[in-house]
């Protein structure tokens, strides 16, 4: 576990992390759907659909964006999936790594050999 200070000039900010390695993380995967609507819940649960026989997978679309990243971070998940509007244009989505905190898209039949891969 650790406590990384993430403050600016403007406000104070910290996160907690539990650094476990991928294969010793009880959640492998967290899909947040950036609205509850437009569509973007129905493609969050067609990834967990196609992602769950493999590892466990975890679903959240209450709060902020900001507030279900700090909570994935503090239980250990390593991937955090986002879907947001641009998912409906391109067929891709957010990849968060956990340790990094950096984000790229990834399309959507990509996302489950991604978490396999470091597993």
């Amino acid at each position: 576990y650790e406590e990384q200070d993430l403050s600016t000039e403007e406000r104070q900010d910290s996160r907690v992390v539990l650094k476990l390695p991928a294969k010793l993380a009880p959640i492998k995967l967290a899909v947040l759907p950036l609205v509850k609507k437009d569509g973007l819940p129905e493609i969050a649960r067609s990834i967990i659909d196609e992602c769950k026989p493999h590892f466990r997978c975890f679903y959240e679309e209450k709060d902020t964006i900001g507030k279900r990243y700090r909570r994935m971070d503090a239980i250990g998940t390593p991937f955090c999936v986002t879907v947001d509007h641009q998912t409906k244009e391109d067929n891709m989505v957010t990849v968060r790594y956990r340790d990094t905190m950096q984000q790229e898209r990834v399309p959507i039949d990509q996302v489950k050999n991604l978490v396999l891969q470091s597993l």
